[in-house]
């Protein structure tokens, strides 16, 4: 599509949310439905893009893209009159007789930019907002997860309402085109870089954001901990989708009088979850393209190799892999790693972990593993992250009224359940004031009436 079209698609969105269709309950109840029978109905389909894109298995595809997205819909199908409905606060006495209400109005056109590392779950999961907030929308799926890109232009426009919602395919060109164009809102996911160039975009036009980026997660596992519990964990979290995940677990600080301790934890969870040779597991994914693996292949040498290594760049294979003794300024600790390379680091003391923390711009998530309630609580309050879990990663964005997205480098704005609802309206004060009671003294002149004024505003605000 020339740019001219997609002036004119938008402009087609912007004529159907004018007629008021998308304001109504009715309307927003019916289309999150219709997406909840999209994910059920169709399960197969996106199951099969999956695999196709990331080799995703079925239960994983379940918990983070089908089955997420059809019960993410069903929870807001449940609570979305409550959200909607209009929040009486207090008028101060001068403003009385009188009440003042905060509606929540939708934005209008928003724009959803999604990613490739979970393509299903990361272009309608901000869709179920965009919907629940009354508001029209264009999707531009990852042309690096063609797969599902394809299944969701071919499948959204079957269950959802075409006047109101499309499905916009294509690469670099085609995200350049739409961010040309004037939306009401623009929801991006993915890193930083890009984020910056849609977040320049949006500033021309003054549209409102919300990035979600991604980050260096940093991973505390204190001498406190219980240490198989956290190895498993994070292997789960790191291992996962090839640790293609922008919550994972991006290195892990462990102290030093527990190091070897954990580590053979972690080979141990490792050969327990994928085998003697993952590359023959069913439940272990691929790497999503060659660019990112030969990416990946480069940071190898950051550090040595404690376990794994193997990789097969024919089937985009790279096994999970320990990597220890990672100098602090190596490629692996400068960049966000993103895929299954976990550098184990040694500290020796609480105030180590915060500096390195500190050191590094806000990610996205910070995981502490750790039985002490005072050692959580010191670093917690000394650092900053979009997110945090304690004696658990990766997995705190299942939780669907959890605020969740970045801070600073890591993104801006909050989404999932009520959250994502306000991401996508405006909350709009309005002031009722009653006639009958229309006193001379806020009026000028004001000289004549400036004691009785002082009096007024001294005793009324």
């Amino acid at each position: 599509m020339a740019s001219a079209d997609f002036a004119e698609l938008v402009a087609e969105r912007r004529k159907t949310f004018l007629t008021g269709k998308t304001r109504s309950v009715e309307w927003r109840e019916a289309q999150l439905r219709a997406l909840h029978a999209l994910m059920s109905e169709r399960a197969q389909d996106f199951y099969d893009a999956l695999w196709s894109d990331l080799r995703r298995n079925r239960v994983d595809a379940d918990f983070t893209d089908v089955k997420f997205i059809a019960d993410e819909a069903a929870y807001a199908l449940r609570r979305l009159r409550s959200w909607m409905r209009p929040k009486r606060v207090s008028a101060p006495p001068f403003l009385k007789p009188g009440h003042v209400d905060v509606r929540y109005d939708p934005l209008g056109v928003g724009l959803i930019i999604g990613a490739w590392n979970y393509p299903i779950m990361l272009c309608l999961s901000p869709l179920v907002a965009a919907i629940a907030g009354g508001n029209a929308a264009v999707i531009k799926p990852s042309e690096a997860a063609p797969a599902c890109a394809e299944a969701i232009a071919r499948l959204a426009p079957l269950y959802l309402d075409p006047d109101a919602i499309s499905v916009v395919t294509g690469g670099v060109p085609e995200t350049t085109a739409l961010l040309e164009q004037g939306f009401d809102h623009i929801f991006f996911t993915g890193g930083p870089p890009i984020g910056k160039v849609v977040m320049a975009a949006a500033a021309k036009r003054l549209i409102p954001v919300v990035l979600e980026l991604g980050g260096k997660n940093p991973t505390i596992v204190h001498s406190s901990a219980d240490l198989r519990v956290a190895a498993r964990r994070i292997a789960q979290g790191r291992w996962t989708n090839a640790g293609q995940t922008c919550t994972a677990p991006d290195h892990v600080l462990v102290f030093k009088d527990v190091a070897q301790e954990f580590l053979r934890h972690l080979k141990e969870a490792a050969i327990a979850f994928y085998g003697d040779d993952p590359q023959r597991s069913p439940d272990y994914g691929r790497i999503v393209n060659a660019h990112h693996f030969d990416r990946l292949l480069n940071l190898l040498g950051s550090g040595e190799i404690h376990h794994g290594g193997q990789h097969d760049r024919e089937e985009l294979f790279i096994a999970p892999t320990i990597l220890v003794n990672a100098a602090s300024h190596s490629p692996i600790m400068e960049e966000e790693i993103f895929g299954p390379l976990l550098p184990v680091i040694e500290i020796d003391s609480v105030e180590a972990a915060i500096a390195s923390i500190n050191a590094r711009p806000s990610p996205l998530g910070l995981y502490v593993f750790a039985d002490d309630a005072k050692i959580v609580e010191r670093i917690l309050a000394a650092t900053a992250s979009g997110d945090a879990a304690v004696n658990d990663c990766t997995v705190q964005p299942l939780v669907r009224n959890l605020p969740f997205g970045g801070v600073g480098n890591s993104g801006m704005g909050k989404y999932h359940g009520e959250w994502g609802f306000h991401a996508y309206v405006n909350a709009r004060g309005v002031l009722y004031r009653s006639t009958w009671f229309d006193p001379d003294v806020r009026y000028p002149p004001y000289s004549l009436r400036q004691r009785l004024r002082r009096l007024v505003m001294r005793f009324g605000m």
